[in-house]
């Protein structure tokens, strides 16, 4: 492969390339390594992965004494934060099933803020005092006296928790977070923002640093629906390629504020929360399509992706089903889906934003989506080859710090889907986090290694390359040589990642792993 700038510029048998060596400015012989497109993340909130890569991750507690225990022992190691900042707890995975108390946690901190996500950011437990800083919460939709804040509720304190980030702490957890991508072979991720989530001061800082220092490439997503002129003149204000990512239609269902048809199994008084309806949703998408801007929104539950679907086809109906296909608006999770709606997604040219990794944490038979949703629904949960078949793209990313940051983990757990039905191919997974992500955005031409393309790569250290189909029919027919399908590493569970030796991206070296 010859790289000319920030490009590929030819690509082709190393017989060849002996013509092109004599006038390039370096050669570098990579002794067999492979090489492939640089992954992008097509679902990133990247200053709250960079907070919980450098400060408190619950996700490795034990149970509820050991998260605690974690707790105070980060408070008296950080005395000198403002508010205590921490992530990652499930009580789902935990014996007696409960999260912390507000007591616990007063008790934990010595009184301290604290504001403490769960798994799924969408509730949080907090301290008395970090409610103090949040005035008027306690009026909220989502309040609880002494367990997890949802809905607004939830809102409010985050944002009173995040107004205690100083610019320095901001930029080093955006650092570490990109640092880290790099190191594990993304060269691009899709930042969903938004005024629920993080800030506008937030997100431009993110891309100002992108811009400036070496990295992967960011491409902004602002979550906020658009009812006029001004709010599209915002959006591109703050540098953002869309008005969606996080925009949400409900909430989670670790929470229980994903929006069901049908009530949860395990609370049959609950059937989540609908933050948004069809018409706001056709009214968001118009405006977003009349102005030729990408609008996106966050559905999980079967109720919400159904209200998705029916509030696009309705901004079809208004402005042109031509003119909403050619931009590519995005649906971030699309995880409870139905023939219908994936139907309506693949007529629509909607691109749906997915997370394998959620059923690799909350898939099978005794996972958190079958005591959520009861054993049948769960098992129609993420059914990523039926959207493949039906013609819906796909692009793969984590939501992190959802889920780690985990490119080759993330094309496993869609190729090692829990339920065997909906499992794809490591070859139509891999596209989906390379390519996918490119297209999501309207890059058509990035994400592969062929002339013009940006020079995005990675060089890996990886065991024997092989063809990975779910369907033995496919696989026969791959794995023979005259099909001509390239092998990608074997990624059967239990044998280790790929590891990047070497990311670039346009042109440049942002990552290379030492003494390598």
């Amino acid at each position: 492969m010859v790289v000319d700038g920030g490009t590929v510029a030819w690509v082709g048998s190393e017989g060849a390339a002996e013509s092109y060596a004599a006038g390039v400015d370096e050669v570098i012989d990579l002794g067999g390594a492979l090489v492939t497109p640089a992954f992008t993340d097509a679902h990133v909130h990247t200053t709250a992965t960079g907070l919980a890569l450098t400060g408190l991750d619950l996700a490795a507690a034990r149970d509820l004494a050991d998260a605690l225990d974690r707790v105070g022992a980060y408070a008296r190691a950080n005395p000198g934060h403002r508010v205590l900042l921490g992530h990652g707890w499930d009580e789902s995975r935990w014996p007696g099933r409960r999260p912390p108390t507000r007591a616990e946690l007063d008790a934990a901190t010595g009184g301290r803020p604290l504001y403490l996500t769960r798994a799924d950011v969408h509730s949080a437990v907090v301290t008395t005092a970090l409610l103090a800083l949040a005035p008027g919460v306690e009026g909220m939709a989502g309040h609880d006296p002494e367990g997890p804040l949802t809905r607004d509720a939830h809102h409010a304190v985050r944002r009173a928790a995040y107004a205690a980030v100083t610019p320095e702490q901001r930029a080093a957890a955006q650092r570490a977070a990109l640092d880290h991508a790099a190191s594990l072979g993304i060269g691009a991720v899709h930042e969903c923002a938004g005024p629920d989530i993080s800030s506008e001061d937030d997100l431009t800082a993110l891309l100002r640093l992108a811009a400036a220092e070496p990295g992967p490439r960011v491409y902004g997503y602002w979550a906020e629906a658009v009812t006029g002129a001004k709010d599209l003149e915002r959006i591109r204000d703050l540098g953002a390629v869309g008005a969606g990512g996080d925009l949400f239609v409900d909430g989670s269902i670790g929470s229980r504020t994903a929006c069901l048809h049908a009530p949860y199994a395990d609370a049959p008084a609950v059937a989540g929360t609908a933050y948004l309806d069809e018409a706001a949703i056709a009214d968001h998408v118009a405006l977003c399509t009349e102005a030729g801007v990408q609008a996106g929104f966050h559905a999980i539950g079967d109720a919400a992706v159904a209200a998705v679907a029916e509030g696009v086809r309705e901004a079809a109906r208004r402005v042109g089903l031509e003119r909403v296909r050619a931009l590519r608006h995005r649906v971030e999770h699309a995880e409870m889906m139905t023939e219908d709606t994936i139907a309506a997604f693949a007529d629509l040219g909607l691109v749906a934003s997915v997370q394998p990794a959620f059923d690799a944490a909350w898939g099978g038979e005794d996972g958190m989506y079958a005591r959520r949703l009861g054993a049948e629904r769960a098992r129609t949960m993420n059914p990523f080859a039926a959207m493949t078949r039906a013609g819906v793209p796909l692009a793969l990313g984590s939501d992190a710090p959802v889920t780690p940051l985990d490119p080759w983990g993330t094309v496993r757990a869609a190729a090692f889907h829990r339920t065997l039905e909906h499992r794809i191919s490591v070859r139509g997974a891999f596209n989906a986090h390379t390519r996918g992500g490119w297209r999501a955005v309207g890059r058509d031409e990035a994400g592969v290694l062929v002339p013009g393309a940006p020079a995005d790569y990675v060089v890996w250290r990886a065991g024997d390359l092989v063809v990975q189909a779910p369907d033995e029919r496919v696989a026969n027919w791959s794995t023979d040589p005259r099909s001509g399908t390239p092998g990608l590493p074997d990624l059967t569970p239990g044998l280790p990642l790929p590891t990047a030796l070497r990311t670039v991206v346009g042109g440049r070296t942002v990552f290379a792993r030492p003494n390598e």
